[in-house]
C-alpha cells in the first residue's frame, strides 16, 4: 500500500503562519498536520504502508528531511515529487506518476479525520465523504440505492448532493488513476480553469470502475486559523486519555486545565493554561491566561490573556488581551 500526499499549495488562508512553514507541517497537539494524517491512514489500513509520496512546492531541504522522517516513523519509504505550478488536483497527483501503481490512498494534506473502520481494500475505489450544510465549496458525490457513487460534481452552483468529498481516496489499481489523469492533461480537459480529480473519477466510473462512499466519524479542516484552532481542540479531546504533558516542563504557581499538550522544556510561571491549549517546545508562559489556542516553539508570552489564537515560532508577546494570529519571529509589547 502507498500513500500519495499532494501538499504543494502555499496556504494563503493560513498566513502569516505559512510564510515560514508549509501548512501541512503546522502543529496540531504537538504533531504536524501531515504526520497525523499519514498515521491515521496507516491505522485504518489492514496492511503495511510501503511508500509515502509527498508532492511539494519549493519548500527547501529542511522540510523534505521532516517529511522523510515522518515516513520513516511508520516504516515506509519516502519519495519527494514537485508541483511547480498550481494547475489543479489532478495535475498535483500526476506529479507523482512514478508512484501511481498498485493499491494507493490519495490524501490531501489539509484535512484530518476520526474514523472507526478498517479500509476494505477489496473494493475498486473508495471516496470518503461527509455530509455538509453548504456543499458549494466542495466536490460532492451522488449515490444510488446500492450505495454506489453515480456522479462526481466539482463545487456545484446548485444543490445536487450534500455528501462532500473530504480529500481522501482509495484506489485498488493506481495505474488506472494515472492513465485517466494523463488523459486530462494530454487533452487539456479542465473544469473551472484547472485539471480536476473529479473529472478523472467520472471517466473511471464510466468505464465500469465502481466507487463506494466511505464515511468518517468526524472531518476536521485545517484550512484557516479558526478551523485549525478548532481541530487542535478536537484532537486534544480525542487524545485526552493519553499523557500529553511533557515530563521536562516546569510549572511554578501555575494551573493546567486539561486537555492540553505541553511540549519539552516549556516553562509555566504564574499562569493558567487550558483547556484546549497546545504549547510547543522551549516556550515560556508567564503571568498569563491562555485557552483554546496553539503556541508554537521558542515563544515567550507574558502578562497576556488570549483565546482562540495561534502564535508561531520565536514570538515575543506581552501585555494584551486579544484574539491573535501571529506568525514566526514577531515581537509585540503593548503598554499596560
Amino acid at each position: 500500500m502507498k500513500i500519495i500526499v499532494p501538499m504543494a499549495g502555499i496556504g494563503k488562508r493560513m498566513r502569516p503562519h505559512t510564510l515560514t512553514t508549509p501548512k501541512p507541517l503546522l502543529p496540531i497537539a504537538g504533531k504536524a498536520i501531515v504526520q497525523r494524517l499519514v498515521e491515521d491512514i496507516a491505522k485504518v489500513c489492514n496492511e503495511s504502508i510501503d511508500e509515502i509520496a509527498f508532492i511539494v512546492g519549493n519548500f527547501g531541504k529542511e522540510t523534505e528531511e521532516q517529511l522523510n522522517e515522518i515516513a520513516s516513523n511508520i516504516g515506509a519509504k519516502s519519495s519527494i515529487y514537485y508541483q511547480e505550478e498550481a494547475l489543479g488536483t489532478a495535475h498535483a497527483i500526476l506529479c507523482a506518476k512514478n508512484a501511481l501503481d498498485g493499491k494507493i490512498v490519495v490524501a490531501f494534506a489539509d484535512t484530518l479525520f476520526k474514523a472507526d473502520f478498517e479500509l476494505d481494500d477489496s473494493k475498486e475505489g473508495i471516496i470518503w465523504v461527509q455530509k455538509v450544510e453548504d456543499p458549494k465549496p466542495f466536490g460532492v458525490v451522488k449515490v444510488n440505492a446500492h450505495n454506489e457513487i453515480t456522479d462526481f460534481v466539482e463545487k456545484p452552483e446548485h444543490f445536487v448532493s450534500d455528501l462532500a468529498i473530504i480529500g481522501i481516496y482509495y484506489f485498488k489499481d493506481g495505474a488506472n488513476l494515472k492513465a485517466e489523469l494523463q488523459y486530462l492533461i494530454d487533452n487539456n480537459i479542465k473544469d473551472k480553469g484547472e485539471f480536476q480529480l473529479t473529472n478523472a473519477l467520472e471517466n473511471m466510473k464510466n468505464k465500469g470502475i465502481k466507487f463506494i462512499p466511505g464515511k468518517v466519524t468526524e472531518w476536521l479542516d485545517c484550512g484557516n486559523k479558526n478551523a485549525t484552532v478548532y481541530t487542535n481542540q478536537r484532537v486534544l479531546e480525542f487524545n485526552k486519555k493519553q499523557n500529553t504533558i511533557s515530563k521536562t516542563h516546569t510549572s511554578t504557581n501555575s494551573v493546567i486545565i486539561q486537555p492540553c499538550y505541553i511540549g519539552e522544556n516549556v516553562q509555566l510561571i504564574n499562569s493558567i493554561v487550558g483547556p484546549h491549549v497546545s504549547i510547543g517546545n522551549n516556550s515560556v508562559i508567564e503571568d498569563s491566561i491562555i485557552k483554546n489556542s496553539i503556541v508554537q516553539k521558542h515563544t515567550n508570552i507574558s502578562c497576556a490573556n488570549i483565546h482562540n489564537s495561534m502564535l508561531g515560532n520565536y514570538v515575543d508577546f506581552k501585555n494584551n488581551r486579544i484574539e491573535l494570529s501571529i506568525g514566526d519571529f514577531n515581537t509585540q509589547h503593548n503598554q499596560m
